[in-house]
């Protein structure tokens, strides 16, 4: 038996601590069919019980800083008070010995009294204060004393379970998580939101991308900053790092490239030459190119580019079927064609002509065999028209796509983030996308 119902993805950027994808589903009558999460890596640090615990420690140690200034006022004023305390056995001793002998009363033993009695007056406030410290600190102990037993039952309720166990059952979710979303075939486009803004830099035009194919440990980024005169690719370790600026590597490369349109996939980028319609697929771990191939009939050097120009003729991307190639040729009127290719040859595999004239299209991505069309890269851009390569078949489209700002020049699919990645104008940026799915069971080939 065979399900449908709609899926949403949505990926978040926190730059400190990676990634998270949510998908819920529903059936055409509305129904909740499922919901997975998958847990961040550091969800034993993130978990309720852990928050509370780390939150109700920090308030002990606060307290206990409180009643150590308390401690150390009450012995200054302790001091004070035993100094007080022997001038009143001086004044005692002084008055006893004028009761004695009233007639040989002087001035100066009037003097010698007024200014012990001013030095007295102080000693109220003093002891006024002392009081209330004595009771805030008894205030604090009794507190202290019932956090204590609160701390004690969620260590007790908590304490079961160490951190490598946690981390095995996170582990365990993200297992499930993966199996049930194998179970997903591929979807139809039906919204996109954001964008998420992750960062602003370079010049107005440029790309950057994650490797579709990578293992989910590895969440290396590339930039390739301008369309053209640049063979500069940089290399960083994560989001964060790519955030924070800390390159890990940049690679040389041999040729400059056109246009915005590249990907990479497999470890290897794919890029179009710069003045051919030659395809270049550069290994990064060799550092050398691999494979080079022209894609036979393909314009190139702004004949058929996309509506901001920017040598963007051949466009490179991948999805969850493979590497693609999206350009146009004469002999299909400058209307777009799609191969899919080879990614270790580049060899062309199959090709499937459109009725969409490249030149009036703002940008495209592949989902699922599928490809999307942007009518514009300006203000106002929807995704327009999309072929299936599965049936051949077109479809005009009414899906809107905010361009935050005003002028895309690189927008692609990742398949293994589920997301689009653009450069808006000089800001790197991510889109969520929702797809219609089919869940197949496990007895469905």
């Amino acid at each position: 038996m065979t399900l449908h119902f709609t899926c949403k993805f949505i990926v978040t950027i926190r730059p400190k601590e990676g990634w998270q994808v949510y998908s819920s589903a529903q059936d055409t009558d509305g129904r909740c069919i499922c919901t997975v999460v998958a847990p961040e890596q550091n969800l034993c640090s993130r978990d309720a019980k852990s928050r509370q615990l780390r939150q109700l420690l920090e308030k002990i140690q606060n307290m206990s800083q409180s009643i150590e200034v308390l401690n150390l006022r009450t012995q200054r004023d302790f001091q004070y008070v035993m100094k007080m305390e022997s001038q009143m056995k001086g004044l005692r001793s002084k008055f006893r010995q004028i009761e004695s002998n009233r007639r040989t009363l002087l001035t100066k033993n009037f003097q010698e009294l007024k200014g012990k009695m001013n030095e007295l007056q102080l000693l109220i406030p003093v002891l006024e204060q002392y009081k209330t410290d004595a009771t805030l600190i008894s205030q604090f102990k009794e507190e202290i004393r019932n956090l204590s037993l609160v701390l004690t039952a969620i260590h007790e309720e908590i304490g079961a379970y160490d951190y490598e166990e946690l981390q095995q059952r996170v582990l365990g979710l993200e297992g499930r998580l993966r199996n049930c979303m194998n179970k997903l075939t591929c979807g139809k486009l039906m919204k996109i939101t954001g964008p998420i803004t992750v960062k602003t830099s370079g010049t107005r035009f440029g790309a950057w991308m994650k490797d579709p194919q990578a293992s989910p440990k590895n969440n290396k980024v590339w930039y390739m900053d301008s369309y053209t005169n640049n063979k500069i690719v940089r290399e960083y370790k994560s989001v964060s790092d790519f955030v924070a600026g800390v390159e890990s590597r940049t690679y040389n490369l041999p040729f400059h490239w056109a246009g915005t349109n590249h990907v990479v996939y497999n470890g290897s980028l794919y890029y179009n030459k710069y003045q051919s319609n030659i395809i270049v697929r550069y290994s990064f771990e060799s550092g050398r190119v691999m494979t080079q191939r022209a894609l036979e009939s393909a314009g190139f050097h702004n004949v058929y580019p996309y509506t901001w120009g920017g040598f963007s003729d051949i466009d490179l991307m991948a999805d969850e079927l493979g590497l693609w190639a999206i350009y146009a040729t004469n002999q299909n009127a400058g209307n777009i064609v799609i191969s899919q290719l080879d990614h270790l040859t580049i060899q062309v595999l199959n090709s499937w002509n459109t009725e969409y004239s490249k030149r009036n299209a703002g940008e495209s991505f592949m989902i699922c065999g599928t490809l999307y069309i942007t009518n514009s890269h300006l203000t106002g851009a929807k995704v327009y028209y999309s072929y299936s390569t599965k049936t051949s078949t077109y479809e005009y489209m009414d899906i809107p796509i905010h361009n935050k700002y005003f002028h895309m020049s690189m927008l692609d699919y990742n398949a293994r983030d589920r997301a689009l990645y653009g450069w808006n104008n000089g800001h790197q940026v991510l889109f969520n996308v929702t797809l219609f799915h089919i869940i197949k069971n496990d007895d469905e080939s």
